[in-house]
């Protein structure tokens, strides 16, 4: 018996990210090369018919109008945003009632980069967990209080919705999606055929605890970062942290928690976990040394902190992201 193909359809707006749509179409049109067989039917839906101008001048064609009536629901909604001042503009808006409308119906949704709030505003996200890229974190909470906005990884899913942190994060999401139906062989040689460096995990930061928090840091504060990575391998205590910034540790444990998103203690652990992943790319180093080095502990602290925040024990981080000849 023949399997059916999986109706995917990518909902394009006005001046989305060409990445955006063409990175994630082409992850499952290279899978559907490797499985000689239609497992994936493309399609590109938006408000308006013809071809869609995107935010760097190219055009998208064939691009056919929005149903209003849905005889048979896709297997996937793919929503490809488009990074910009606002990333949720006017001309945006007509695909929010009809996700609203039909996504009962939608096994999958997935949203790419600022799609998540066309998502948000259809409430597809209320009560879900979810991410977008990093610009945009802190306007998706503040906008739509019932979304939990992950700040880490670049891809989340809960029950049934993919949301992506944008531009080639969406080709990670869209190879955890074939992985996810075709199996981790499947998604790999995808991977390959697209001369992709790494596969990332969703549970990949998009960017260092360490440069989050400098940029964060006003200028009195500004050592603190630099205190803590120059210190790693020491117990830093509250009480030590405040008097190199020049606080009572009460002050400063309301400030991080204001400004960093977590106490001081938390602060800490992003910072030690930072440098370990960084040991794990970059050295050869025993496990036991990278977790000394880091402040860790023990090699079994590591490998328990490692599983908590991202999913994966040390070994296998290592192995999917060392840098080549480390």
């Amino acid at each position: 018996m023949a399997t059916l193909a999986r109706r995917v359809w990518f909902l394009v707006v006005p001046r989305t990210s060409m990445i955006n749509v063409a990175g994630p179409w082409e992850v499952f049109g290279h899978a559907n090369d490797l499985l000689g067989r239609e497992a994936y039917r493309l399609e590109a839906y938006g408000p308006t018919a013809g071809a869609v101008g995107t935010r760097y001048g190219l055009c998208l064609a064939g691009v056919r109008p929005l149903p209003t009536r849905l005889d048979t629901a896709p297997d996937i909604v793919v929503v490809a945003g488009a990074s910009g001042a606002d990333p949720m503009p006017e001309d945006h808006a007509p695909i929010v009632p009809w996700l609203r409308r039909y996504r009962p119906r939608v096994k999958t949704v997935v949203s790419i980069c600022t799609g998540a709030f066309a998502l948000a505003e259809a409430g597809v996200l209320d009560g879900r967990r979810a991410t977008t890229h990093w610009l945009y974190h802190d306007a998706l909470r503040t906008r739509f209080p019932k979304v939990r906005v992950i700040d880490e990884g670049i891809y989340v899913e809960d029950r049934g919705v993919w949301t992506s942190a944008g531009v080639t994060a969406g080709v990670d999401l869209a190879l955890a999606l074939v992985e996810s139906h075709h199996g981790h062989a499947l998604a790999m040689r995808v991977a390959k055929r697209m001369v992709l460096f790494l596969r990332r995990s969703g549970n990949q930061a998009q960017f260092s605890a360490a440069l989050r928090n400098q940029e964060r840091e006003s200028p009195p504060m500004s050592k603190l970062s630099s205190f803590v990575l120059e210190h790693l391998d020491e117990r830093i205590s509250v009480e030590r942290l405040a008097v190199q910034v020049g606080m009572s540790p009460r002050t400063l444990s309301r400030w991080c928690r204001k400004h960093l998103g977590g106490s001081p203690a938390e602060v800490v652990r992003r910072l030690r976990m930072d440098e370990a992943r960084r040991q794990l790319e970059e050295t050869t180093r025993p496990l036991k040394e990278v977790a000394a080095r880091a402040g860790l502990g023990d090699q079994s602290t590591l490998w328990r902190v490692f599983v908590q925040d991202l999913g994966v024990t040390p070994a296998e981080y290592r192995q999917r992201f060392a840098v080549e000849g480390s």
